[in-house]
């Protein structure tokens, strides 16, 4: 039996490319259903959309390249990215890179990360809401694993812990600990057992979101949101964390969090599990 020709394997890669339905079943075939799954590879319910939400401040340098990123994962998709009043030459870019799949919106001034994924939560149409950060240490690609539990009807919220079994760039060790201290104190008082409540990649059914209301205007957003879906009872909504890679960056490199953040997460640990 000769190998199938270069055109004929050309066509086929064409005709599962535009088939998404196809290309599963043949996995499914090659692979297995089980084995398809621990790989994140499984069907989407008809009709669905992802909301990603992007805060951006500062990012001229990664922000074209982290949407072009987000764009190539193979799911349907909205982008909606909310400037928080950049001073660098971002606003232009993102003026650029506006769309029909890539909505933007700015802030008329700087108010923190907290506040730009309040406005980004309000004009969100997709089923799951996923937050993506604008730089590039973490990894779009990674999508289909996390959404999978909401998918999969297992899940109301996921988070992508960098603690937990994937690769990551070596890097500093006073924030690690910093990580897993306001991690340990966040779990302590919502009764969760989360390894990584700082990680950017959040993902929530969208009602998840409507039903809460959300205050912080910076880095307070992780422990207040942690904080909002620990109290939910009657019922309560099931928290998932799932193993992600992790490339962060430098203070060189543009990283922008530091002790002062950590001391405002500290603060907003007690205050949203104590009050609203």
């Amino acid at each position: 039996m000769q190998p199938p020709s270069g055109s004929n394997v050309d066509d086929l890669l064409a005709k599962l490319a535009g088939s998404p339905a196809e290309r599963l079943r043949i996995l499914h075939g090659l692979l297995g259903v089980s084995a398809c799954r621990q790989l994140g590879i499984y069907p989407l319910p008809h009709g669905f959309k992802l909301s990603v939400v992007i805060p951006v401040y500062n990012e001229k340098e990664w922000v074209r390249e982290l949407a072009q990123r987000v764009q190539a994962v193979p799911i349907p998709k909205e982008i909606i990215l909310v400037d928080d009043c950049s001073t660098d030459g971002t606003r232009d870019i993102l003026r650029e890179m506006a769309g029909d799949d890539i909505r933007v919106f700015f802030q008329e001034h700087n108010q923190g990360k907290g506040a730009a994924l309040r406005e980004g939560f309000a004009h969100v149409t997709g089923a799951v809401v996923i937050v993506q950060d604008a730089d590039l240490e973490y990894d779009p690609a990674e999508y289909p694993r996390l959404i999978q539990p909401i998918i999969e009807n297992r899940a109301d919220v996921v988070y992508g812990s960098r603690f937990i079994g994937e690769s990551h760039r070596v890097l500093y060790f006073w924030h690690y600990v910093a990580n897993r201290a306001l991690t340990a104190l966040s779990n302590f008082f919502t009764n969760l057992n989360l390894t990584d409540m700082e990680t950017c990649y959040k993902v929530f059914r969208r009602e998840v979101l409507t039903g809460l209301k959300l205050k912080s205007n910076r880095f307070g957003f992780e422990p207040e949101i942690t904080a909002k879906i620990a109290k939910k009872r009657n019922p309560a909504w099931r928290v998932f964390e799932i193993p992600i890679s992790y490339s962060g960056r430098t203070y060189e490199e543009g990283k922008k969090i530091g002790l002062k953040d950590a001391f405002t997460a500290l603060y907003c640990i007690i205050r949203f599990w104590l009050m609203d």
